[in-house]
């Protein structure tokens, strides 16, 4: 059973949200300006918070990506006397999805996690595997998700992602900008896997007020602003390579760049190129401009070293689809650039591919990175497989949004 509400949590009539055992998943970003408080003091002072999941990047999103929470520690001094705190993202891969034991003794459980509406986000395989869990072994326990509006807006982007190439990163089926909010994939998800538990959604507009901004806290270290989400789908590719895709600077996945990429001038010098932003240029895009620089990272790939690359600047009214544009540049640099090379080895749990192969999650697009196949090829095929998604997910959506089509607002 599911059902959709536009009543905040906090005036809710039901009872175990007021009286009962709870559990909760959240991070900073369950904050909220008319009570000034976290959710989770909330509950506390209620009486009724007995058990706090947390999910990558720990309850304050201290921690960068991939960093283990193995020990919950650092939390005590929050004075939650009697509450138990559960890592999602630890070191052993069990941790990854929680065991139906961290579900016993408790009456409800409430989410409110801000997503990006990127499969790469781990947000999204953590709220699934809660549900795999509660599915699994038939455990009946209500769950309420707080929606949050989904910075990527309603476009879609890419293919769903192929058999084989799940892990955490990724789920198969999910293509790379999914188009719905992170309530939305909850009611897809419910109706994929058949579950039968009570699962409640609360509408991200019910949680505004003049106060309360739709995202006023970010989510994680590397996601600095609304604005990251127009290019992490694309961008995020990065990090199956030896470039840098800007952490370490206070614009990720905006920046990115290597020490070595500076020989790119003497390309645009032989071509006769204008300037980067020149529309003959291999790189150009009429949905960004590219201004390029030099940065140092402060942390991370080439930290300490002086990296020559681009800014992404969004053109403002125009579209663009992040994911083609950033396939095209990496394919650019690795024909152009002797130094550039995909990262080798394991990169996330649950499988054992290569960064480059997860994140791509499709052999047509990791044919293209090659050199394999055409441009044509990749749009024509992206065209059918975005469709084929819309399609697929429209019964499963709470907002209309006239601008829900063929990748929204983005552009081939």
């Amino acid at each position: 059973m599911v059902s959709f509400s536009t009543c905040p949590i906090w005036e809710d009539t039901d009872p175990v949200l007021r009286s009962g055992r709870l559990g909760l998943l959240c991070n900073q970003a369950a904050w909220h300006g008319e009570t000034g408080e976290y959710l989770f003091e909330t509950f506390y002072k209620q009486g009724n918070l007995k058990r706090l999941f947390m999910p990558e990047h720990g309850l304050f999103g201290e921690l960068q990506d991939q960093v283990k929470l193995d020990g919950t520690g650092a939390y005590e001094g929050l004075g939650l006397k009697g509450c138990e705190f559960v890592s999602l993202y630890g070191s052993d891969d069990a941790t990854l999805k929680a065991g139906p034991e961290k579900f016993a003794g408790l009456d409800a459980l409430v989410i409110e996690l801000q997503d990006v509406g990127v499969r790469y986000y781990t947000f999204l395989s953590t709220l699934r595997n809660i549900f795999l869990t509660l599915k699994e072994h038939h455990l009946s326990l209500p769950v309420w998700i707080l929606d949050r509006e989904n910075p990527a807006g309603p476009g879609v982007e890419g293919s769903p992602l192929k058999e084989g190439y799940g892990s955490f990163i990724g789920i198969e089926g999910i293509p790379h900008r999914y188009g719905l909010s992170i309530g939305e994939m909850a009611n897809f998800f419910y109706a994929e896997i058949k579950a039968e538990f009570p699962l409640h959604i609360v509408s991200w507009k019910a949680l505004l007020t003049p106060r309360l901004f739709p995202w006023v806290i970010v989510p994680s270290p590397n996601i600095p602003g609304f604005f990251t989400a127009d290019f992490y789908s694309g961008q995020c590719l990065w990090e199956g390579t030896n470039v840098s895709e800007g952490r370490g600077t206070t614009r990720p996945f905006e920046v990115f760049g290597a020490p070595w990429m500076e020989t790119l001038f003497d390309l645009n010098q032989r071509k006769g190129y204008a300037n980067w932003n020149d529309p003959r240029h291999p790189l150009y895009d009429s949905g960004v401009f590219l201004r390029w620089q030099r940065f140092i990272p402060t942390f991370h790939k080439y930290k300490d070293e002086c990296c020559f690359g681009f800014h992404l600047i969004r053109s403002p009214g125009r579209p663009y689809h992040a994911l083609l544009h950033a396939l095209r540049i990496i394919r650019f640099v690795a024909e152009n650039c002797g130094d550039f090379a995909f990262r080798p080895g394991k990169y996330e749990a649950g499988n054992d591919k290569t960064a480059i192969e997860l994140l791509a999650g499709d052999p047509l697009f990791l044919d293209y990175l090659r050199g394999l196949r055409e441009l044509k090829e990749i749009r024509e095929y992206l065209r059918d497989e975005e469709q084929g998604w819309i399609g697929r997910v429209k019964d499963y959506r709470f907002y209309e949004d006239p601008l829900f089509s063929n990748s929204g607002n983005q552009k081939m």
